[in-house]
């Protein structure tokens, strides 16, 4: 397939992806109060749950089109939540019996993960906030 149809494939699974993961993010609020982020919680989960879904129907059907993997693991899911690529990821490390780096992948993606997070927030506050 071409390239622009792999684009467009991944696009049009994007936009939905997002706006479900917005969706699902304020009416959990709503739903639920804001004392714990049980929308990015709920959104992790089942994106988990539908990685793991549509990559085993995508090895199990001969045929299936490369396009429509496309727009729904890498469009609609990676705008959904990246998190399930980090669990499908992590799966992946550990069947093909990287013990190491399954650990380190999972564990250091979470750990290096909030430090960065921690780190932006602070050079953010050098650079952008005035004191």
């Amino acid at each position: 397939m071409s390239d622009i149809t792999n684009v467009l494939a991944i696009a049009a699974g994007a936009v939905p992806g997002a706006l479900s993961r917005y969706q699902i993010t304020e009416w959990t609020k709503a739903k639920f109060g804001a004392k714990f982020p049980y929308g990015t919680f709920m959104i992790n989960l089942t994106g988990c749950l539908a990685m793991g879904f549509f990559f085993t129907i995508s090895k199990g059907i001969t045929g299936y089109p490369k396009e429509l993997d496309l727009l729904i693991r890498t469009g609609f899911l990676g705008s959904y939540t990246t998190f399930s690529t980090y669990g499908f990821d992590t799966l992946s490390l550990w069947r093909n019996k990287q013990t190491f780096l399954t650990a380190f992948y999972w564990a250091g993606s979470a750990i290096l993960g909030l430090i960065a997070v921690m780190i932006g927030v602070a050079i953010a506050n050098i650079v952008v906030v005035p004191t």
